[in-house]
């Protein structure tokens, strides 16, 4: 990545107080030849105008550049308005022009218009002694400036304000790197910077990765296999995967787990068993060992970095290695086209009748298939009206206002005939089978005896033939993913009180109702918003009850993707440290207003907001996660403290993660809150400090 540029010579003698300037009238214009192709400061150390683009003759930049030194380096440079601020690059028969509208116009040699400053009024315009060209109103106020309005690369010592970099040493568009805050390595994910045979700064992939753009080195790699998965044993691992090593190179900060003292051997065994480890960092001189995962951040190779990496690949013979099963299949692709034609000509005949026996069967054996009855509500002990199905069609007109859908059924409003004011929301079970049929009678159960400010209430159901409805009180404003994903946002205060809100409904959940309840499926979509705006938690299809003197379960993944905790994909009990991480995804997505993954946002670190919310509370500069919200940087303590309370609710080790009792003590400012480690950095080694933090929590 080209490095930030500070120009000083020739600088160091102008001071700000003293602005040379020569006027340039309106009607005046330039060329990329001939005599007017710039305009040049009075002292000569300036010249705007056409420049010609590194390595490129045909192509020309508005710019901006050292008039006196031979390199004619330039120092800025105009940029479109698109969000990956391209240069503004033009042919030689393009023109710029002062126009008598008072604004700045570049024309290709069409006469189509390519770029100006969008300001319009000037009186006439000055290229400066101190770089800056500028546009300025009659009474000689300025209307718009380079390096005041538009900022590149290149910070001169009278020009204040932004400095960002450009991508390479011959392309202008914008890079990674700020002035005022480093970004996290000058190569991308799971990459590594190098210096090549030129003594130049690139960037690599590890073995059997690839850039993610073949076309720019300092975009993310990916890996070229599928990544082992969790449900593999050991003797699958070792006939599928293998680790190559590499030599003085290392990903600092992004370990998850620390070993020493230990041999290399068993270094190589724990990350080649383990499904999360994507390579492991081995240290000989004290003999420690890091457990590293995707993504891989500041990757670096250099002979001072005294480091063997083992990278996790898939084995040539493995079934992960699609490449080479697919280029085999290519080859013989004709040989078994003919032979897979010759058995189907013999054998269609008895492949029909089988389809259609078989069809036949599996028709019969559905149309049969009966669903155990549902108890009645008064062997449930629940205090829930039962509801006859043509009472609720009547109530939903039909079923005919949809105002959401689940992964179980649909979501209706509806009014009852006896009391028409009063609105519900009428969730029906679609595709009645074993399964959906548990879900109904788990929500039953879990809601029918709760009784909370922060739970949707349950006031009844159907279970009519195989239908099987489920009757709450209706929320007024939708769920809470409508007001953090969409167009409308709320307003920090409410924010924070919705997070209040949450907290103290899983704290019901979990420590205060007759059984315990474990969610498991918080999101944004299933905390619904009443004409308060109180929040309260809905949809507990996917909950576990818990008995008595039972404090953990063992029960297939649940949930959804970015808000499911990391125990889920292990071999260990699922406990209520489940809610409290998926808890800690919404706090951060209440702070910033934007979904945990976001694949399309322009900066590469803060694609994942877990990742990025740690960097930001590292780096102290949490006001970033909060970046135009006025009110929210007015109370950023209180930020600040939501933040870190996120953060040791997605502690990966469950055991570190806090109770929701401790969480909503914390949220409201009435317990201590440590410095939260990286919530992926929790090291085996050194139970010790685990300990001691995770009792201060508890």
């Amino acid at each position: 990545m080209e490095p930030l540029l500070l120009s000083l010579p020739f600088l160091l003698l102008i001071s700000p107080a003293v602005q040379a300037q020569q006027n340039i009238t309106l009607g005046s214009s330039l060329a990329p030849h001939g005599p007017n192709s710039s305009w040049l400061s009075p002292s000569g150390d300036f010249m705007f105008g056409f420049q010609p683009v590194e390595g490129n003759s045909s192509s020309y930049l508005i710019a901006i550049w050292l008039h006196k030194i031979r390199n004619k380096t330039v120092v800025w440079y105009a940029k479109n308005n698109d969000p990956e601020a391209a240069p503004v690059q033009v042919s030689s028969g393009s023109s710029l022009h002062l126009t008598s509208a008072g604004t700045l116009s570049v024309l290709d040699p069409t006469g189509k218009e390519v770029w100006n400053p969008q300001v319009f009024g000037a009186s006439y315009a000055s290229m400066l002694d101190t770089g800056n060209f500028l546009l300025a109103a009659v009474d000689g106020s300025t209307i718009w400036q380079t390096f005041d309005d538009d900022p590149t690369n290149t910070l001169l010592l009278t020009t204040p304000k932004v400095l960002r970099s450009r991508d390479i040493a011959t392309n202008y568009s914008n890079g990674r790197l700020l002035l005022d805050q480093p970004a996290v390595g000058s190569c991308s994910l799971n990459s590594y910077s190098m210096l090549d045979a030129n003594n130049q700064f690139i960037c690599a992939c590890p073995a059997h990765y690839s850039f993610v753009d073949e076309e720019s080195m300092y975009k993310s790699c990916k890996p070229d296999f599928r990544p082992q998965r969790c449900d593999l044993d050991d003797h699958a691992v070792t006939m599928q995967f293998q680790l190559i090593s590499m030599e003085n190179v290392d990903w600092p900060f992004d370990d998850y787990e620390m070993y020493t003292p230990i041999t290399k051997d068993k270094c190589q065994q724990l990350c080649l068993r383990d499904c999360f480890c994507a390579v492991a960092v081995f240290r000989d001189s004290d003999k420690t060992c890091w457990k590293k995962k995707m993504p891989l951040k500041n990757g670096r190779m250099g002979d001072d970095v005294q480091r063997t990496v083992f990278i996790k690949v898939p084995k040539n013979n493995s079934s992960q290695s699609e490449l080479v099963h697919s280029s085999k299949w290519k080859k013989d692709k004709k040989y078994w086209i003919l032979v897979s034609s010759l058995f189907l000509v013999c054998s269609i005949l008895v492949n029909l009748l089988l389809i259609y026996v078989l069809f036949l069967a599996t028709y019969r054996i559905i149309t049969r298939k009966e669903v155990p009855p549902l108890q009645p509500s008064s062997n449930l002990g629940l205090p829930l009206k039962a509801f006859t199905y043509a009472e609720l069609q009547d109530a939903t007109n039909g079923f005919e206002e949809v105002v959401g859908t689940g992964a179980s059924g649909i979501v209706y409003r509806g009014n009852l005939q006896n009391e028409p004011t009063t609105c519900i929301a009428v969730k029906k079970i679609h595709k009645l089978e074993q399964e959906t049929e548990k879900e109904f009678t788990i929500e039953l159960q879990a809601i029918g005896r709760t009784h909370h400010k922060n739970l949707v209430r349950l006031l009844g159901f159907c279970n009519e033939g195989k239908e099987r409805l489920l009757v709450y009180e209706f929320m007024t404003n939708g769920s809470l993913d409508r007001y953090l994903f969409g167009d409308l946002k709320l307003q920090w205060n409410l924010r924070a009180q919705l997070a209040h809100g949450v907290a103290r409904g899983l704290l019901y959940l979990h420590e205060e109702c007759s059984t315990q309840i474990i969610h498991c499926d918080i999101k944004p979509q299933n905390i619904l918003l009443d004409e308060s705006f109180t929040a309260k938690i809905s949809d507990f299809g996917l909950a576990k009850l818990l008995g008595t003197k039972q404090t953990q379960t063992n029960t297939g993944i649940r949930g959804t993707k970015g808000y499911v905790a990391p125990e889920w994909f292990k071999s260990i009990g699922i406990t209520a440290k489940v809610d409290v991480y998926s808890f800690g995804v919404i706090i951060l997505e209440l702070i910033c207003c934007r979904r945990n993954l976001e694949p399309e946002v322009a900066e590469e670190d803060q694609k994942i907001l877990t990742y990025w919310a740690m960097d930001c509370y590292r780096c102290g500069r949490v006001d970033c996660l909060v970046e135009g919200d006025d009110e929210a940087i007015l109370n950023l303590k209180k930020v600040e403290r939501f933040v870190e309370v996120a953060l040791w609710c997605l502690q990966e080790d469950p055991a570190i993660r806090p109770t929701m009792r401790k969480v909503t003590q914390m949220l409201d400012g009435e317990a201590a809150i440590p410095n939260p480690p990286d919530p992926s950095s929790f090291i085996n080694s050194l139970p010790y400090k685990n300990s001691d933090m995770a009792r201060n929590l508890l």
